[in-house]
């Protein structure tokens, strides 16, 4: 019985975390109510506060969802370059970055999304708490990704990976933001976020012995 009761409880989850990013997509995260969030997935109120335990905790789960989705892709493509010899240390850093990237997610949402996160935990001290402890969070997985670039010995770079992790975190969501505040999307959005990266890690990167 554990199964099926487990699986109901995510597909509710999922069922709700859709709806609030559609919903958000339309009116922002303060417009964003739980009834409307449940109205859109189509279940009760207490079935979102079954499952959340408030519409600040959605929307955080919400946003490391949308970041978890587009850090494995970035962790997959660099599996699948490093197996096929595309990513090599000779390779152009834009280049690169660009093909590395170029997952055909669509990030506008995401940088919406992060942007009033970032508001709302400015104005509510347990609120910003929590955001840190997802940005840390974050911040691992990327620094996880470096790590692995810096053992397969394809790359060396001129400072530690953990600084190295927050330049380029840094660097894509300021980018990002503007893209966005510009009305940028789809492949425009990707490309800038691309250049910009690539500009960085073409500054990070030591140089290759001759």
């Amino acid at each position: 019985m554990t199964i099926p009761v487990t699986r109901r409880r995510e597909n509710t989850r999922a069922r709700l975390m859709d709806a609030a990013a559609q919903v958000f997509a339309e009116v922002g995260l303060e417009g964003a109510s739980v009834e409307a969030i449940c109205e859109r997935a189509g279940f009760t109120r207490g079935a979102f506060y079954s499952n959340f335990e408030s519409k600040d905790e959605l929307f955080l789960q919400l946003a490391s969802s949308v970041a978890e989705q587009r850090l494995a892709s970035v962790r997959g493509r660099i599996d699948e370059f490093v197996a096929s010899g595309v990513l090599r240390g000779d390779a152009d850093p834009i280049e690169l970055v660009q093909k590395v990237m170029d997952s055909g997610l669509d990030d506008r949402l995401g940088v919406l999304m992060m942007s009033e996160i970032r508001i709302r935990a400015l104005r509510d001290d347990a609120f910003g708490k929590a955001y840190l402890a997802q940005d840390r969070a974050m911040l691992a997985s990327i620094e996880g990704i470096i790590q692995g670039i810096v053992d397969s010995g394809l790359f060396a770079l001129r400072i530690d990976v953990p600084a190295a992790a927050q330049m380029l975190m840094v660097q894509w969501e300021g980018c990002m933001a503007r893209a966005a505040v510009s009305g940028w999307d789809g492949e425009k959005l990707h490309r800038a976020g691309a250049e910009a990266l690539g500009q960085l890690v073409e500054l990070i990167i030591a140089p290759t012995a001759p």
